[in-house]
């Protein structure tokens, strides 16, 4: 694996004013990065920008506009004080919803984001990278795209169509001095599950609420923790990404039983259910 020169250059990330994404930004910031940081909300790139030590620009962006991704991709290039380093392709929204009854629209939103924010994002800077011979594509793909979990056949349907589209753009870049890398984060306490789109989850739950904070008991890994993992497995020239033990407890069994491992996780989901009724009532 031949390592990937991070420190010092320019990096790009998406979803970058809150959770994974602003912890990569300000790490790599004071790893002595650029930082060219885009997100839909204004405030949390504001808040983001104001913890960082070195240069920066931002754009507000919603990832789903190809136009937008490649007029973003123009400014950073004009900006960028030193060569590509990174491009980070982190914006990701969540739905939980049963595919039989499932809100149409909400399958589209999802996807839009989670999947063509990611292609957007890799075509509009994918020929800097391959003009300047090196560099690496950072996708976000999740645990989600390792085994599927049931309410979560978008998420995972696009989390599955990240890692695919990178493992296959990775191969097209050999011999171009460009890597492409998925990471698979584990539960990571970060506010996707506030802002997402919530009808009902695998433990029957219906209150969105209940959703983010049962979520958020069980994400044990921190932005902070997963944004040090990112950078060492940038660096290590790694082509896959597992953040927390929950990522490689569950890329274990996928491996072992591709197609029974929910039958171990199964039996698990009333215990989790009391586990975390208990855990609410603190």
């Amino acid at each position: 694996m031949s390592r990937i020169a991070v420190a010092g250059r320019t990096a790009v990330i998406s979803g970058a004013g809150s959770g994974i994404g602003r912890a990569l930004a300000i790490r790599l910031s004071s790893s002595g990065c650029p930082v060219a940081l885009s997100d839909w909300n204004p405030h949390g790139l504001v808040e983001t920008q104001a913890q960082l030590t070195g240069p920066c620009v931002t754009q507000v962006l919603d990832v789903r506009d190809r136009d937008a991704q490649l007029g973003w991709a123009e400014k950073v290039m004009a900006w960028a004080p030193a060569p590509l380093g990174v491009v980070v392709n982190n914006a990701g929204v969540v739905v939980s919803q049963f595919a039989a009854d499932a809100v149409y629209e909400d399958d589209v939103w999802l996807m839009d984001i989670n999947y063509w924010g990611v292609v957007h994002g890799s075509r509009a800077f994918l020929p800097h990278l391959i003009d300047q011979g090196s560099g690496a594509v950072v996708n976000m793909s999740s645990i989600l795209g390792l085994l599927a979990f049931p309410t979560q056949t978008a998420y995972c349907a696009s989390k599955f169509a990240v890692r695919g589209y990178t493992e296959a753009l990775r191969h097209e870049l050999h011999g171009t001095g460009v890597r492409a890398l998925t990471v698979h984060p584990g539960g990571i306490d970060t506010p996707i599950t506030r802002a997402g789109r919530v009808r009902v989850d695998a433990l029957g739950n219906t209150d969105p609420e209940l959703f983010h904070r049962n979520f958020t008991a069980l994400a044990r890994t921190s932005p902070e923790q997963a944004a040090a993992t990112i950078q060492r497995g940038i660096e290590r020239g790694r082509s896959r990404i597992l953040i927390g033990a929950d990522a490689h407890l569950m890329n274990t069994l996928a491996t072992i039983l591709p197609t029974h491992y929910f039958d171990l996780v199964r039996p698990a989901m009333p215990l989790a259910r009391r586990l975390l009724d208990a855990l609410a009532t603190r």
